[in-house]
């Protein structure tokens, strides 16, 4: 499989990168290690999970995603065979991540965070740590199509990202961590790192994982640019918007053991004008005869702007398709027809 450079650095990453927040939750230990299984025999070289997986959090089943990828790297023997990224939690009230209070970005929070990691991963170092969401107070995602009302404001007790930058150099410099990345980042936020770099307080980012899909393609607007001036890789999160773009729920369908069934928890992709959006997009994708999970995550495989597409999946059939999107030639009618489609419906679903 392709490899594409990650940011600046001298890590080569594969096209498709293996999501694993089903672990522990949708997928028993044993399912995630057939997925990691085909993952790795097909070329894919870089695996991505976070403390705060099994998705939907709670704290019975934190932590069990990574626990689940440190048993398989020991029983394969597979640590020099991976790409590892896993991911510290940003603000959050949820006391179950350190155990007795809230988590912030802050030396206590994120050196207690990345010693639970490499515990369960059973592993002395991560090849990318990434922080999940912001320690400000911003709209999930970082990248609204319009402000919140009445402003984004400010906690009194946000930390400041040079500070939160300064333990991730001492992260780097004990071997604990190869390189570091954000999540869910704004322009503003990646360019504040970038800054304090420059300034010599650390290590500039390397990567930024947001979502990228046909409903929302607003990283073109502002970071597209700053990603390719500061050499920082956009891995793509959501490049099925939670299955809407499968076409499983067109015309109000709701599957058996379907995240949304179980969970509730799509309404990123539930929002004005989305159902329009997704039936258009799903259709385009029969009309160049695919069936839409692969079309979606052709596109966002192939896109020139992301380096490494963050696939997920609760069936090995559905791994599969993922996994097929690295061998579909991408057409320039294919792009043009996209875009015909993205300019009547924008992004709906930020």
């Amino acid at each position: 499989m392709e490899k594409r450079r990650l940011g600046h650095t001298d890590l080569m990453v594969t096209k498709i990168c293996l999501g694993t927040m089903t672990f522990g939750e949708q997928n028993t230990e044993a399912e995630g290690h057939q997925q990691l299984d085909l993952a790795l025999d097909r070329g894919v070289n870089f695996i991505d999970t976070a403390e705060l997986y099994s998705i939907p959090p709670k704290a019975e089943t934190q932590g069990r995603t990574e626990l689940y990828i440190g048993n398989w790297m020991q029983a394969r023997a597979s640590r020099d065979k991976v790409i590892l990224a896993t991911k510290v939690v940003g603000r959050t009230a949820d006391t179950w991540f350190r155990g007795d209070r809230p988590s912030r970005l802050v030396r206590a929070d994120i050196t207690d965070a990345i010693d639970k990691s490499l515990k369960r991963l059973q592993t002395d170092y991560v090849d990318l740590y990434q922080i999940h969401f912001p320690d400000r107070l911003v709209q999930w995602g970082a990248n609204p199509s319009r402000v919140r009302i009445p402003g984004v404001g400010r906690a009194a007790d946000e930390t400041p990202i040079s500070e939160t930058l300064a333990v991730f150099d001492e992260l780097v410099k004990a071997g604990k961590i190869r390189h570091y990345g954000l999540s869910n980042e704004s322009t503003w936020g990646l360019m504040k790192f970038a800054a304090e770099a420059e300034k010599g307080v650390g290590p500039r980012p390397v990567s930024i994982q947001n979502a990228y899909n046909f409903l929302n393609r607003n990283f073109e607007v502002n970071l597209a640019e700053a990603c390719e001036r500061e050499e920082v890789a956009l891995l793509a999160y959501s490049p099925l918007a939670q299955g809407y773009l499968t076409g499983k729920y067109d015309e109000g369908a709701m599957p058996a053991g379907s995240r949304k069934q179980l969970f509730d928890r799509l309404q990123r992709y539930e929002t004005p004008g989305a159902a329009e959006a997704i039936k258009a997009y799903n259709q385009l994708a029969r009309e160049f005869g695919m069936e839409p999970a692969l079309f979606a995550s052709a596109f966002v495989t192939h896109s020139a702007i992301v380096t490494s597409n963050i696939i997920g999946a609760t069936t090995m059939e559905q791994l599969k398709v993922a996994l097929a999107s690295a061998d579909v030639v991408w057409t320039p009618e294919m792009q043009k027809a996209v875009d015909k489609l993205h300019q009547k419906f924008g992004n709906p679903c930020p």
